[in-house]
């Protein structure tokens, strides 16, 4: 039997590619969208694209207080995710809610606590969990393959219009790294665990929007290693991202652009396995950002389902958050 779910929100960056998954995934019974924005509402009834044809429901109760929806993607703007996702909490249902997780630290934490104890599934989108590169050298680092990790890097930048920047500068410290850091740290966190100090660069360069930080940088210690996100708003495109690990047996590079990442640059000390000392590049599917939210789907289904374990735990998607909100000034340390 399909699981029934709906979509609270279609203001968040993904909001269209989480509907469209939900509208492709066989074991999901999309009942509808709720848009609490009636402008928002009115603009996006009746075009083409994700949401044609999909059924827009009235109030919020028509989610909440229907108990044959057990699931929702929260997909709202970050400024209003939050609430949003907390209500779904309270409703005792399950949340596939976009990233990141507010800026209220003490309420995250609440709804986080509200959810263990209703034994409620909380997953985060952080789509790039289910992109092969990332998972693969996740497991070469689980494994041992390279041995101590020392050193993370990543660099995530974008490029949005002012008005964008507008938007997201108007309810958030941090800027772009308020907006995009959450991916990186998602991987760093589940590598490394939590940091012991961290400090972050807040700049605003290009001058366009004042006050917002387009130009940042994030350096996380660790006791024997360190890790450096860095991201700008104002990147020429298309972007040149890129995720380098290294440890002291070997090193991995998801070559650049990470999306769709289609080869790691793989480099070893010593033979392991199939693999053999010295440089070498492994052929990756690199999947579609659209593929890496249907995965994402399957994932939390799966858990719905009993079928499969939860790939991150809530302690986990706490300590993402933490950590985002510690580097953008929210929390001190």
């Amino acid at each position: 039997m399909a699981i029934r779910m709906a979509q609270y929100g279609t203001k968040h960056g993904h909001a269209s590619g989480k509907l469209l998954a939900m509208q492709d995934n066989a074991d999901v019974e999309l009942v509808g969208v709720y848009e609490p924005d009636a402008e928002r509402r009115a603009a996006l009834e009746g075009v083409d694209g994700a949401y044609d044809g999909v059924p827009f429901l009235d109030s919020e109760k028509d989610i909440l207080d229907d108990a044959s929806i057990i699931a929702v993607a929260s997909e709202g703007l970050n400024a209003e995710s939050l609430e949003q996702t907390a209500r779904i909490v309270e409703a005792g249902k399950h949340v596939w809610y976009d990233k990141p997780a507010g800026d209220d630290w003490g309420r995250w934490k609440e709804v986080v606590q509200l959810a263990k104890e209703r034994q409620l599934q909380i997953q985060m989108g952080y789509m790039l969990r289910y992109h092969d590169g990332f998972q693969q050298i996740a497991e070469w680092v689980k494994d041992g393959m390279l041995g101590t990790v020392y050193s993370v890097r990543a660099h995530m930048s974008t490029h949005i219009p002012p008005v964008a920047r507008e938007v997201i500068g108007a309810s958030h410290v941090g800027g772009i790294f308020y907006d995009l850091a959450g991916h990186m740290l998602d991987q760093i966190v589940w590598l490394l665990g939590r940091p012991e100090r961290v400090t972050a660069f807040l700049r605003n360069d290009s001058g366009q929007v004042p006050n917002f930080s387009d130009n940042t940088l994030g350096v996380f210690e660790y006791e024997h290693a360190m890790a450096w996100v860095d991201i700008a708003a104002m990147e020429a495109r298309p972007m040149a991202r890129r995720y380098e690990v290294y440890g002291s047996e070997g090193s991995a590079i998801l070559v650049e652009p990470f999306e769709p990442g289609r080869q790691i640059r793989l480099c070893l000390e010593s033979p392991h396995g199939s693999y053999t000392q010295g440089e070498q590049f492994i052929s990756i599917e690199g999947p579609s950002r659209q593929t890496t939210y249907e995965r994402e789907l399957e994932a939390f289904v799966g858990v719905l389902s009993g079928e499969r374990a939860p790939d991150r735990t809530l302690d986990h998607e706490l300590l993402v958050q933490e950590t985002l909100l510690r580097a953008v000034g929210k929390i001190e340390g």
